[in-house]
Parts: C-alpha cells; sequence; structure tokens
C-alpha cells in the first residue's frame, strides 16, 4: 500500500539473508616483523607494528562479512581496553557482537606475535581471556537455530560441543577450526560436518597428515583436512583424498592465513560448492592474507572475489608467479 513501509517484508529479507554463528576466540593482536627469531637473553628489535583485531572465528567472521555473509559473535572479553578494541574491531566490520560476553574485571584475550617473512613463519605468545569460560546458557539457542552455519574453534568447549549438538540436530552445517588438539576437541568432532585441522593438531593426533584425516572420516565426518602452511592442504572428502600446494605468495606474516583458509570453507558450503572449490577459495585467500601484516589487512574483498571467478563461474587457475 502506498506511503506505508513494508516492515514485515524488511523483516523477511533479514532473516533470509545468511548469518554465520561463530563461537570461540577474539584477540587483540600486536604483530611485528623481526628477521630471524633470537637466541635467549639475546635483546631483538622489531619493526612495522600493525595492531589489530584477531582470533581464528572473529577473523574468519570478518572475512565471511566482507563477502557478504552476515557474522553474530559469541566468545568472551575482558571489560579492559583490549576488550573495548576487540569489540570495536568487529562491529566497525559489521559484525553482530551482542553475544560477547564481558567479563568484569577480567582480562580480555591478547597476543604479541613476532613474524619471520623470510621462512614465512610466525610465532604466537598469548593469554587467553580470564574469568568464566563461555557458558551453553549464554548462547542465544533462537538465532542460532534460524542461522545458516555454525563456525567455532573450541576454545570453549562446553558452550561449543552444546552448540554442535543443537546445531546437528538442526541439520545446521558445523565448520570447526581445530587448531589445539584440546580437551573436548574430539567429542567436537563428532558433531561437524567440516572439520579441518592444523598441522600442529594433526602432529599431535596422528603419525601422518592421510592418518589424521582417515580417523576423523572414521567418526562420521565427510569433509576432513589438515593445513600444512607453505604446504598446501590434505583433504578427504567422501572417501577421496586432495592434495594440493599452497598458492605462491610473497609472505611477510602468516598470522590469520588458516583463519581465513576456514573462512572459505564456510563461504563455499553456505554457496553450495563441490569440496574442491571451497578449497580452492580458502587457500587462495590464505595467500592473499600473507602478503600483508595482520590477519585481517589482507583478506581479499568481496570484487576480488568476483575478479578471481569465485561466482558461479568455475576457479580459474593462478597466473604464474
Amino acid at each position: 500500500m502506498h506511503g506505508i513501509e513494508d516492515t514485515e517484508g524488511k523483516e523477511n529479507a533479514v532473516n533470509q539473508m545468511p548469518l554465520v554463528f561463530g563461537i570461540g576466540q577474539c584477540s587483540l593482536d600486536y604483530i611485528g616483523l623481526i628477521p630471524a627469531y633470537p637466541p635467549p637473553d639475546v635483546k631483538c628489535e622489531f619493526k612495522h607494528l600493525v595492531v589489530q583485531g584477531g582470533g581464528p572465528v572473529a577473523t574468519a567472521l570478518v572475512a565471511l562479512q566482507r563477502w557478504g555473509i552476515a557474522g553474530y559473535m559469541t566468545g568472551v572479553a575482558g571489560d579492559d581496553d583490549f576488550g573495548t578494541q576487540i569489540t570495536a574491531s568487529l562491529s566497525d566490520e559489521g559484525i553482530n557482537t551482542s553475544g560477547l560476553q564481558i567479563r568484569k574485571h577480567q582480562h580480555s584475550q591478547f597476543a604479541f606475535i613476532v613474524s619471520e617473512p623470510s621462512p614465512a613463519r610466525r610465532t604466537i605468545f598469548w593469554q587467553r581471556p580470564t574469568g568464566l569460560p563461555l557458558q551453553p546458557e549464554e548462547l542465544d539457542i533462537n538465532l542460532l537455530l534460524k542461522s545458516s552455519a555454525l563456525h567455532t574453534d573450541g576454545l570453549f568447549p562446553e558452550a561449543s560441543l552444546w552448540a554442535c549438538r543443537k546445531a546437528k540436530a538442526a541439520g545446521i552445517p558445523v565448520i570447526v577450526d581445530a587448531g589445539t588438539l584440546r580437551d573436548g576437541m574430539l567429542e567436537i568432532a563428532k558433531f561437524s560436518d567440516c572439520f579441518v585441522t592444523s598441522e600442529t593438531f594433526s602432529n599431535a593426533l596422528a603419525g601422518t597428515p592421510e592418518e589424521t584425516c582417515r580417523m576423523l572420516a572414521d567418526m562420521g565426518i565427510r569433509f576432513t583436512g589438515v593445513t600444512l602452511g607453505a604446504k598446501g592442504y590434505m583433504a578427504l572428502i567422501d572417501g577421496r583424498f586432495i592434495h594440493k600446494e599452497a598458492y605462491p605468495a610473497n609472505a611477510i606474516d602468516t598470522t590469520g592465513c588458516g583463519d581465513v583458509f576456514h573462512a572459505g570453507l564456510t563461504y563455499g558450503m553456505l554457496q553450495g560448492w563441490h569440496a574442491e572449490k571451497s578449497l580452492d577459495l580458502g587457500a587462495w585467500a590464505a595467500a592473499r592474507v600473507s602478503e600483508q601484516m595482520g590477519g585481517r589487512s589482507g583478506i581479499p574483498n568481496a570484487q576480488d572475489l568476483q575478479n578471481r571467478g569465485f561466482t558461479d563461474l568455475p576457479c580459474q587457475p593462478e597466473p604464474p608467479a
């Protein structure tokens, strides 16, 4: 009817937009470059300090938001200055931070990261958030059940497992970024649709990435894999192994590469892509991230994805370096 705003239609349109429900780490990262890691009891000057929001789930949500998929962040921060910066870094990206639990008189997650460009590696010193871990009753179950996917890193095992059970029962895809083999991770794995580990996680679980993939697949996970840094990735999907080298990159800092790799898997799953295309997006985006300081600086935008053919078109091969 002319002159009357269709608020119901707008609400329905918002509800139909893809929303990724994130549970896990949100951090403030201080990142500096060094020529080589020093021996003990030696002063080492770093340069190019970057202060940026970080954390596997938080950075994945930032990537997804830039690619046109809304994000909702659930985690824990303190009421300190770091917590204020963490919240602002996500809100400024358009991510819903109403699920962040701010613990009074507690410290937020913080990391100091030293990157060595020559060997393309970094060392992370970090402090997890203090105070009470995220609890299941602090999760918005109604929003979770309306979400298009659940993306977690398992830092809060009790809350993550509870959410994974609920999402799995409701037919909502569960994607797990398994960076560390911590308590509860293998139980979470049983309720996931896509469970891709770091090389560190894989080494703690099994002798080879292939063995890790098989062990996870035996739990009933259809899409398993291991990220291998400069060596690319190994994946096992529906009984078929896929092993590809990393995309060429002039790597400066590998912070956030794995986070954005997992964002590519979540994005592809929501688009209904075949696994190879999702993996290709993740690997390409991770390579681009490594060429900038900080996990979020080099995230390709939606136009970059379109230019690369990550739409309804087949993926295009990487041009020669």
